[in-house]
């Protein structure tokens, strides 16, 4: 007879989540056999001390593991298990955005051999530079993938492609190659464009093509790559841009020497303190001097503080030596852009604190 100390199948079902009917599988497969069969009735009975095995193999079962991978992880001691799970993990992600890439070219073929609507025609380096640096300002949100997104807006004589994570703005605006086609606006999937950076830096030229579900970026001489467009609408940017107040204080400093600065600041929030041809870097709410920093300022002293998971990006993607800071006041949007290149321009939220503290 089984000890009182072990469970029936049943119960050790309920305890682990696992069904009767998966525990007699994996008790089959070696991989949880029971502490105890009866050998008359051929009851499974297990031990409590199983159920901490059981609950990963369930855990890693539902993460989609192969049976092999399982045991080799169950088998493994911590760290080599870590290793083994976040492989794993690599390869689902890779293959699930293989999965969401064909199923967008599928989705567009479906719609017959209609030609893509050529909008810009660019080249490859410069787009290159110019969607690292805006996407930069994109974040992965669940129910918001919107945000990961990269807005291309393609009219006149220039297009501009912007970006924005809710904390950071971040727009560019590019002059094509060659004059433009046709008029479009959409949002492109961050990762796609992320993906086929590589490809677009070795292309002297790159045509942008529209199709259903997606744009089309033809390279001659390399694979064509295909990147979906996003169906939810995009945030409102130009109104937030067109209701920036005026601007009360502007500084111009070394891009370096401010992100040198940054780096060496302790925590996770920073403030700017702004006044005659100087800018502090120190902790919010603190009177230490901090680092000193030499910059041409106008306009009326300031104290202003940032998460540096704003500032930090925003000055990084600046274009050329200096940066320009346009300041609103402590709780309004500061713009950050190229002291003498204004096409790359991005929005840093500040956080909230007591300016008179």
């Amino acid at each position: 007879m089984p000890s009182s100390e072990l469970m029936p199948i049943g119960v050790f079902a309920q305890r682990s989540g696992l069904t009767s009917s998966a525990l007699r599988f994996y008790a089959d497969s070696g991989l949880l056999p029971p502490a105890e069969v009866d050998p008359v009735t051929g009851y499974r009975y297990y031990d409590a001390d199983q159920l901490v095995r059981a609950t990963a193999l369930r855990r890693l079962r539902e993460i989609a593991m192969p049976l092999t991978a399982v045991e080799a992880v169950l088998g493994a001691e911590a760290e080599e298990a870590a290793r083994l799970v976040d492989e794993h993990v690599a390869k689902i992600g890779g293959d699930a955005a293989a999965a969401r890439q064909k199923a967008a070219i599928i989705k567009s073929a479906l719609g017959g051999n209609v030609p893509g609507l050529l909008i810009a025609t660019l080249k490859g380096p410069v787009l290159a530079d110019a969607v690292e640096q805006v996407l930069t300002a994109t974040a992965h949100e669940p129910g918001m993938a919107v945000l990961a997104g990269l807005r291309i807006e393609a009219s006149g004589e220039a297009i501009a492609l912007t970006a924005t994570d809710r904390y950071r703005l971040s727009t560019r605006t590019l002059v094509p190659a060659r004059p433009m086609e046709q008029t479009w606006a959409g949002t492109v999937d961050g990762d796609d464009l992320r993906a086929a950076i590589a490809d677009v830096r070795r292309s002297a030229l790159v045509r942008i093509e529209v199709v259903p579900h997606g744009i089309w970026l033809r390279m001659p001489e390399r694979e064509d790559r295909h990147c979906r467009t996003l169906p939810e609408e995009f945030p409102d940017h130009r109104l937030m841009l067109e209701s920036l107040g005026e601007v009360t204080t502007r500084v111009t400093i070394s891009k370096d020497l401010l992100l040198r600065a940054l780096e060496e600041h302790p925590g996770e929030h920073v403030a700017l303190h702004i006044t005659d041809h100087r800018v502090s870097i120190r902790p919010p709410n603190d009177e230490h001097p901090g680092i000193p920093l030499s910059a041409t300022v106008t306009g009326a002293n300031l104290r202003i503080g940032f998460d540096m998971t704003t500032i930090y990006p925003a000055v990084s993607t600046a274009i050329g030596p200096d940066v320009l800071l346009d300041l609103r006041g402590y709780h309004l949007p500061v713009t950050i852009r190229s002291a003498d290149r204004g096409d790359l321009t991005t929005l840093a939220m500040p956080i909230k604190f007591d300016p008179s503290a």
